[in-house]
């Protein structure tokens, strides 16, 4: 125990303060998180995330009972829905936005599997620059990783669930005449990849919520791990 103190004097004598802490702070810590588990951890966030945002965006009307995604029209069409619930045609604009936001949803079914392969792929570099990154550090990396998978799966699904109804001619036909009229800035007639584009924001949208509830609330931590691994960016 003499000795224990001695050495401490001795190390006290010979660095300043600053010094000091350095040493301290490379010296292992009791209940230290490995590289593994800190991977495992955020891994296990992700996956929770994904499958509790995307499932809820799959559901019936998913994203036509949800304000933060709810696909409306493009905002230079706004004035035709504006203008069929003016004059008592509420019902039929809410089915034509149904059409839009009804082809998101069977899109996002098949989301899941292409996110869940993008965080398998994770590094551990990835995870730790995600843990100790901006609240949305995440949903920015599963981004970068899927955003092309995502819109390679997407656009067909959303295209063949607007041929079911025909609402892919429709909304074409719509379109095209708006664009005619004068005075007035031409709209993409394409309305399959203005819907995938919609429902891809979406998506990231809800895991961009999940993310930050898990990393500002810690009520959000269900799992022992997850606490552990969030206590590191708090």
């Amino acid at each position: 125990m003499k000795k224990k103190i001695l050495l401490c004097l001795a190390a006290f004598q010979l660095f300043g303060c600053n010094e000091l802490q350095q040493v301290v702070n490379q010296l292992p810590q009791a209940g230290a998180l490995g590289n593994e588990e800190i991977a495992s951890g955020l891994k296990e966030a992700l996956n929770f995330g994904i499958e509790k945002q995307v499932s809820k965006l799959s559901a019936q009307d998913g994203f036509f009972k949800n304000e933060l995604v709810k696909i409306l029209l493009p905002e230079e069409l706004s004035k035709v829905d504006k203008t069929l619930r003016d004059i008592g045609l509420g019902k039929l604009a809410n089915e034509g936005l149904k059409v839009l936001n009804n082809a998101a949803e069977d899109a996002v079914r098949e989301a899941t599997p292409i996110f869940v392969d993008a965080v398998k792929n994770m590094s551990f570099t990835d995870a730790k620059n995600i843990l100790l990154g901006a609240d949305n550090a995440a949903t920015t990396y599963l981004e970068q990783q899927t955003n092309s998978k995502l819109y390679a799966k997407f656009n067909p699904i959303i295209e063949q669930s607007f041929k079911k109804v025909g609402a892919d001619q429709i909304w074409s036909n719509l379109i095209t005449k708006y664009n005619t009229l004068p005075l007035t800035n031409d709209v993409n007639p394409d309305l399959t990849e203005y819907v995938t584009q919609e429902a891809l924001e979406g998506v990231y949208t809800m895991i961009s919520i999940e993310e930050k509830e898990i990393r500002n609330k810690v009520s959000s931590r269900s799992t022992d791990l997850l606490k552990r691994v969030f206590t590191l960016q708090d």
